[in-house]
């Protein structure tokens, strides 16, 4: 298993169900893959930096995912064509900060100083 953060922008013209739809969706196709959704976390309406696809803010939300290599490929391709979504991002996580953060299990044991 890995640990990934993916972070999915949908349209802030949405409805706050609509969204919530979204995210289900996107819940249920990791848990589909073989994956996990330890924790999603709603960031709310943002403004953008600049203009994307003649929108002006979007709706923000982070998913921390445990999954298998290659499992989150039809995630992403859904993710692609879906009109709800104006961007998206899926980076893996280092495993010192899955395990910082409480994912893949237990956190590693920290290496004693050698200088003493």
């Amino acid at each position: 298993m890995r640990a990934y953060e993916m972070m999915v922008i949908c349209d802030g013209g949405l409805e706050e169900s609509e969204v919530a739809k979204v995210i289900n969706q996107v819940t249920a196709q990791v848990e589909a893959a073989g994956g996990t959704v330890p924790k999603t976390e709603k960031w709310g309406r943002r403004r953008f930096a600049y203009e994307i696809n003649h929108k002006t803010e979007g709706f923000y939300v982070v998913f921390e995912i445990e999954a298998e290599p290659g499992a989150l490929d039809s995630v992403d391709r859904n993710l692609r064509i879906a009109d709800e979504v104006v961007r998206h991002k899926i980076i893996r996580l280092p495993d010192s900060e899955a395990h910082r953060r409480g994912l893949l299990g237990a956190p590693a044991p920290v290496a004693a100083d050698a200088a003493g």
